[in-house]
């Protein structure tokens, strides 16, 4: 089961980043529960979330092959 725990910078803005276009949405609010982009994204913001953390996962494996 060769499974790898990566575990992303406590800063990383895995919420306020547009998993679309990249753009950080510095003034989203933890009240704020869906993150709208200028460039027309749209999503609640724990899935915006877990995209961007898979993201990140996916980015640092490749950087270690």
């Amino acid at each position: 089961n060769n499974i790898r725990f990566i575990l992303a910078d406590r800063w990383f803005p895995s919420s306020k980043l547009c998993s679309c276009c990249g753009k950080v949405k510095k003034d989203l609010k933890l009240s704020d529960r869906t993150f709208e982009c200028e460039c027309g994204n749209i999503v609640d913001r724990d899935y915006q979330a877990s995209i961007n953390l898979k993201k990140y996962g996916e980015n640092v494996l490749e950087s270690a092959s």
